[in-house]
């Protein structure tokens, strides 16, 4: 028997994140600016979640308006720093990273939702900040800049887990088909301002520019692909705690594709060494337990 749809949903996402990471990844080596990318992100996730209005839903009252304009506020501030952690450092620390976000999703579900929160949750973050510390570790990189990018990281987790808790609490009142697209239309909307921050571009840029921008591209199509599947899960079965823990294993997954398949895209993380990889897996690792402990029974 396969698994329910509400598992594989996530599980799915976690694998296209991966994919997704490493695309972006190679845009930003290539001279991809933050900004730029987050425009088209955000707009190809609002284009792809046009669809799901067909799943119907009500507009509350003009007081409640608010809300699809608060959610799509933190998903774009969650892809913002996600993809600064992203384009700052590794793809094999910030990933796994971003999977803090379980941690903070179990303690806002407890205070805005009312789940309780227990003693394994407070051992499930012990054991992520020593994960972390493990992440932490070694590198070819100076120290400061893989600090910076878990600190990236945890700030792009913690929007993303506003983000996943209010979906929750709030569809009820809208509906999977009106609060997601509403939302990544919002997001989306904030994202035209950056187009002022854009970098400049020369005559002698166009030729890189075409190169990274199908990086980009390809990359945008598989983060509003993998988004909208996890958040529609998240807002139509409402089990935001289990799907990001199996959303978590997104931290794994990159650290084996960084190792196996790194070179498909010219990621340089894989020459960081054995020794280095094989505590960021440690980490990793130690991080997913963490993580499958606040579900545990």
């Amino acid at each position: 028997m396969g698994l329910p749809l509400h598992l594989l949903l996530p599980l799915a996402a976690a694998g296209v994140f991966v994919v997704g990471a490493l695309l972006l990844k190679r845009a930003s080596d290539l001279g991809a600016d933050v900004w730029r990318t987050t425009r088209i992100i955000n707009y190809t996730t609002a284009l792809v979640a046009t669809p799901l209005f067909l799943l119907g839903g009500t507009i509350p009252p003009a007081s409640l308006w608010w809300q699809p304009a608060v959610a799509g506020s933190l998903f774009f501030a969650g892809q913002v720093f996600s993809l600064l952690a992203l384009s700052t450092g590794d793809v094999s620390v910030a990933t796994p990273v971003l999977g803090v976000k379980i941690l903070l999703v179990a303690l806002l579900t407890a205070v805005l939702i009312g789940d309780p929160i227990g003693t394994r949750l407070w051992t499930a973050a012990a054991l992520s900040t020593v994960a972390i510390a493990l992440l932490n570790s070694g590198g070819a990189h100076p120290h400061k800049r893989v600090g910076t990018t878990v600190v990236l990281a945890a700030l792009g987790a913690t929007a993303y887990a506003c983000f996943d808790v209010l979906v929750q609490k709030w569809t009820p009142l809208w509906e999977t088909g009106r609060i997601v697209p509403m939302a990544m239309v919002c997001a989306a909307a904030y994202s035209i301002p950056l187009r002022r921050f854009d970098a400049p571009r020369r005559t002698s840029d166009e030729h890189t520019s075409r190169d990274y921008t199908r990086w980009i591209v390809a990359g945008a199509v598989l983060f509003a692909v993998q988004g909208l599947t996890f958040i529609t899960s998240i807002s139509i079965y409402r089990h935001a705690t289990s799907a990001n823990v199996l959303y978590s294993s997104r931290g794994l997954w990159s650290v084996v594709a960084v190792w196996g398949i790194g070179h498909w895209f010219s990621n340089r993380e894989q020459h960081l060494g054995v020794r280095v990889l094989a505590w960021r897996l440690v980490g990793t690792i130690l991080l997913m337990a963490a993580l499958l402990m606040v579900l545990a029974t």
